[in-house]
This record gives C-alpha cells, sequence and structure tokens, in this order.
C-alpha cells in the first residue's frame, strides 16, 4: 500500500514539475477584463488585456483589429489599426497589461481612447482582435474579444 502511495506522490510530482512555463518567447496576450459587452453612443468601451514575454522585448506593434458583423461592407464600421507600443527597457519574464479604451460614436476627442463606430441605423455586433509582436519578430497568437453590441 505504502508503495503504490509512493509511486502516486512520484507521478502528481512529475505532472506538476512538467507545468508549461506561461513566459515564452512568442508574446502570450490574456483578457483582464472587460468593461461592458453592450454600449451606446457616447460610452467607452475598455479592454484590460495582459500580456507576458519571456525576453521582454514587446517595444513593437500591437495590432488592433474591429470586425463588424453586422454591417462588414458599410465604410468604417470596421477598422485595422498598429500602434507602436513605447520603448522601455527589456526584463526577463516580463508581464504587464495595455488598458486600451474606446469611446463609440461621439465627435469628443479623447487623447486616450480610440473613436469607433457602428452600422449607424442599426445595431451592430462587433468583435475585436488583437496581436502583439515583439522586437525579435515574434507574433502573439489572436487574442479575440467576445461580442460588443453596439447601440443605435
Amino acid at each position: 500500500m505504502k508503495t503504490k502511495l509512493l509511486i502516486v506522490a512520484v507521478i502528481m510530482f512529475a505532472i506538476s514539475a512538467c507545468k508549461k512555463d506561461q513566459f515564452t518567447s512568442k508574446p502570450q496576450l490574456s483578457f483582464k477584463s472587460i468593461n461592458t459587452t453592450t454600449i451606446s453612443s457616447g460610452d467607452i468601451l475598455n479592454f484590460n488585456i495582459t500580456f507576458t514575454d519571456a525576453e521582454g522585448d514587446i517595444q513593437d506593434t500591437l495590432w488592433i483589429q474591429k470586425v463588424s458583423k453586422t454591417c462588414p461592407n458599410i465604410p468604417g464600421s470596421g477598422f485595422t489599426q498598429k500602434y507602436k507600443v513605447p520603448d522601455f527597457p527589456a526584463v526577463k519574464n516580463l508581464k504587464g497589461y495595455f488598458d486600451l479604451s474606446f469611446i463609440y460614436g461621439s465627435n469628443a476627442a479623447l487623447p486616450t481612447a480610440i473613436s469607433i463606430t457602428g452600422c449607424g441605423s442599426k445595431n451592430d455586433s462587433s468583435y475585436f482582435r488583437f496581436v502583439l509582436k515583439d522586437k525579435a519578430q515574434n507574433v502573439s497568437d489572436t487574442l479575440v474579444s467576445p461580442v460588443i453590441t453596439l447601440l443605435k
């Protein structure tokens, strides 16, 4: 009986020791939070996205794409933009977050928010995609948001 327990304990230890490290050369993205999935004109949509990178060299580009499921052919309802990630000293096993804000259907210029539009005459269902590239040209997997409803 003691031998069986010892074997089980060794197997459990081996499994826990083989747990994959969260820091890889390829940047990793995940959602920490999303403030809402339904917004009205003038509302702010905020994505808090966590990133990790083994080399800490994420200072390249963040791509953001808004894809409309309701009216994909209406100009302005979707977009793809790239943003330069600010330069900062790279550290090993870097973990941090991006706080990305979007303002819906407002002419108000907010320096910290990206303006987005919907279908215009009807509610829009859209989702967002995020991709991060680091200085070594490693590209993260695409992080896809839940469907966001933009009320007309």
